[in-house]
């Protein structure tokens, strides 16, 4: 049997309890926001005042005469960033979909949705009267910036993902919101909340005996009558998490610029193959996202002989994750994918 890597004792801090956060700052002024859950609502972390200079996820300074206040918000990881920091957004890009992936925070209602993330309603965003738009971009030259900023509001530029450090990035995107809208304090309770939920997650798995560490974790869904798989490479954020628990990553394709050519993409770490493709990981353990739906893809990999003949799925090591746990999330969705990876492990 193969052990998981054992942690020190001493490396467990004591861990911060935080539930989900939204809370209302400025609402739209026609629209009617549901109050704080409990936990922003007890919230005494100071909002700090005076001007902002921020550096963001693509070079440019942004410059802010107070931390904002009306911020609209175009991704999902940093919708539930904003609300992880109680500070609800006065507008967002897809929220139903948003509402449909994302569990760790719940969007409140009156919320304005401006439609998709990548091609937002400007007349409905800026009807908003935002002082500040978040939004994900891997280049200064991104179009939408420059879209945006031509109504004269400053735009705040994060990047989602770097298969290099995955949960860095991740915690610098909300230290980034954070400092934007003048909530450091409560980003830093959250981090150090975070740090002390996975050192603790490790402790409880340390001493989990299992045939393998190999790992696997990959999501799907049918395109064309045909089952697609998307596997969770080297540079995934849940390969990061699986590691850190002391997991092995069985998806050995390299990093490839061309999104489905065979290696994984250079920003999240995720390629693209087909239930045969899932031999390829031997007798690695799978975790898997969860399809609600009677005839997505999970009914129909249990239908599929390749599937079924697999040794973790023979031997009860293939799992599914629970709904709702966003693969690409805050430090509160991350917390659900180490809860989940644990309370798996722990069942053996």
């Amino acid at each position: 049997m193969t052990r998981l890597l054992p942690i020190a004792a001493a490396a467990i801090a004591v861990t911060l309890a935080l539930a989900g956060c939204g809370t209302t700052t400025v609402a739209e002024p026609n629209a009617t926001i549901d109050t704080a859950s409990a936990s922003c609502a007890d919230d005494t972390t100071a909002t700090a005042t005076g001007p902002v200079s921020i550096t963001d996820g693509v070079g440019r300074t942004v410059e802010l005469d107070q931390p904002a206040e009306r911020i609209a918000v175009l991704e999902w990881q940093q919708i539930e960033d904003a609300l992880t920091l109680c500070v609800t957004p006065v507008a967002v890009s897809d929220s139903e979909g948003y509402s449909t992936y994302v569990s760790a925070e719940k969007l409140p209602e009156g919320v304005v949705d401006v439609g998709t993330r990548g091609e937002p309603n400007f007349d409905d965003l800026f009807a908003q009267d935002p002082d500040l738009i978040i939004i994900e971009a891997f280049s200064a030259d991104d179009e939408l910036i420059g879209t945006l900023e031509e109504r004269g509001v400053p735009v705040l530029v994060t990047v989602g993902a770097d298969a290099s450090d995955q949960i860095g990035n991740m915690k610098n995107v909300f230290s980034m919101i954070a400092e934007a809208t003048g909530r450091t304090e409560r980003a830093d309770q959250v981090l150090a909340a975070f740090d002390a939920h996975l050192a603790a997650a490790k402790e409880k798995v340390a001493d989990v005996d299992l045939p393998t560490t190999d790992f696997l974790f990959f999501d799907g869904w049918i395109e064309g009558g045909n089952v697609q798989i998307r596997p969770y490479g080297k540079g995934a954020l849940f390969t990061e998490l699986g590691e850190e628990l002391g997991l092995t990553s069985a998806w050995t394709e390299e990093i490839d610029s061309k999104y489905g050519s065979g290696g994984v993409d250079p920003s999240y770490g995720l390629g693209l193959t087909d239930i045969e493709g899932l031999t390829a990981v031997g007798d690695a353990n799978l975790f898997y996202s969860s399809d609600e739906a009677e005839d997505g893809y999970v009914a129909e990999l249990e239908k599929n002989s390749i599937w079924t003949s697999l040794p973790s799925v023979k031997d009860g090591r293939a799992h599914a994750f629970p709904a709702g746990v966003w693969g690409a999330g805050g430090p509160l969705s991350n917390q659900q994918a180490i809860d989940a990876f644990v309370d798996i492990l722990l069942k053996g």
